[in-house]
């Protein structure tokens, strides 16, 4: 049964309250001073406060609710509070709930609309409770991870993250081949590395080859090796990354931009484990873990004619799609902080900034925005200019109007809950409401 602390200097009110309370299995608590509220508050677990904004009979400013109201805010930020107001004090009222108090209702009360209030608030912070409670799960699960797994220091706290992480220490185990999908700067070498670390060649190199940056009439000297005299230039003989990776990893990164010859050698490695140098005719033995990885649509390379559908499902034994940041924004945070140079720090406006930007160039466009701000801001705390994102366009009237992307990010992060997405976006919970209708975004 939920619970609500009401602070009012009048007994009468209590009492009114306790009983409309009671017709809706809600319990109260009473306390007659701040103090007294403030002593509830560290005594017992409260889901609401509803506080009066005098306490003195010779006092009408409302400077003691205002205090009380700071006093409750700053030890339990994100419990809601109800001002209970005079008209004479509505303006204070109003600066209180943009500094972060849920609501607040006029004397004498409507019970009708304050069970309303009260039922939104109170399902609100039991969202916010199993919200709390599951990430606390997550934090755990996490931890969990990070101790059994050698997760090669990636920094991550998102849900989506975790699942990718958790499925690579997996199938590290096996000897399969992995293909690694996702868009560019994801992350999929990190990707790489874990599998590579946590399998049974752990001990032996790890060796990475970017398809996609090499000529194509070198990629397969690149891969195999060559003689001397193999080709022009070719003066001494050299060792390919599969001689380079044997009793190891080798990781082949953009594999889709691998020529069709290299891709016909590169499947009877995958099926018999030997090869031929460039100009020889001895075959070569080797054992090595291939982990592959695409930006591209390899089905459709396959349906033109560019990719072989066989080394395709050779290569595809195991698929592990890396998502891009937009997708986990639960790590974008995290990720700013790990490339901030020590002593610096973000403002709340440059957090706002980088959940807001969408991050088409995902991880590798996070870490060049916030190293580059770092360089350029001369303050400790980097501001949202100097990150040099996009700005979302502002109405007539200066405020800032998060747009139907912002506030679907801010929601998600939030769980669902209002006031937390509403605090994240600099927004009074009633303003967030006003934005989500006049953009059809439904409120549950």
């Amino acid at each position: 049964m939920p619970t609500v602390l009401i602070i009012d200097d009048n007994p009468a009110v209590a009492t009114a309250l306790d009983v409309l309370f009671s017709l809706h299995d809600i319990d109260t608590v009473y306390a007659d001073s701040p103090e007294a509220g403030l002593d509830a508050l560290a005594r017992e677990p409260v889901d609401l406060v509803i506080q009066d904004m005098n306490f003195r009979a010779d006092t009408t400013s409302g400077d003691e609710g205002a205090a009380l109201f700071e006093a409750i805010h700053a030890r339990h930020p994100d419990l809601p509070v109800v001002l209970l107001t005079a008209w004479t004090h509505l303006e204070s009222a109003v600066g209180l709930v943009k500094a972060g108090a849920a609501d607040y209702l006029a004397k004498p009360w409507d019970d009708h609309k304050l069970m309303a209030t009260v039922a939104n608030l109170l399902e609100l912070s039991a969202s916010r409770r199993e919200l709390e409670r599951r990430r606390s799960r997550e934090q755990r699960d996490r931890h969990a991870l990070e101790d059994a797994y050698d997760l090669r220091g990636t920094v991550f706290d998102d849900a989506a993250s975790e699942r990718v992480l958790n499925l690579a220490v997996q199938v590290a185990r096996s000897e399969l081949p992995v293909l690694v999908t996702g868009p560019n700067g994801a992350g999929k070498e990190k990707i790489a590395e874990i599998i590579h670390a946590n399998s049974a060649v752990r001990d032996g190199p790890f060796v990475a080859l970017n398809c996609g940056a090499l000529p194509a009439d070198l990629i397969e000297a690149e891969l195999f090796g060559a003689d001397a005299g193999a080709y022009t230039g070719a003066n001494r003989a050299r060792e390919g990354k599969f001689e380079a990776a044997d009793g190891g990893t080798l990781f082949l990164d953009e594999i889709g931009n691998l020529p069709l010859a290299g891709q016909m050698k590169l499947l009877r490695v995958l099926e018999t484990g030997r090869f031929e140098r460039l100009g020889s005719n001895r075959e070569r033995q080797v054992r090595v873990r291939v982990v592959s990885a695409t930006n591209a649509d390899l089905p459709a390379a396959i349906a033109d004619g560019r990719f072989r559908e066989d080394l395709y499902y050779r290569l595809n034994a195991i698929e592990l799609k890396v998502p891009a940041l937009a997708d986990r924004p639960d790590d974008i945070l995290p990720l700013a902080r790990h490339f901030l140079p020590a002593g610096r720090s973000l403002s709340r406006t440059a957090e706002r900034a980088l959940l807001a930007h969408r991050w088409p160039g995902n991880v590798r466009e996070l870490r060049n925005a916030v190293q580059r701000a770092a360089l350029l801001s001369p303050e400790a705390a980097i501001g949202a200019d100097a990150l040099g994102l996009p700005q979302a366009p502002m109405p007539a009237s200066g405020a800032s109007e998060p747009d139907r992307a912002a506030i679907e990010a801010a929601l998600a992060r939030a769980g669902g809950v209002l006031a937390q997405a509403a605090t994240e976006l600099g927004l009074s919970r009633q303003a967030l409401y006003r934005r989500m209708d006049r953009l059809g975004l439904r409120r549950d």
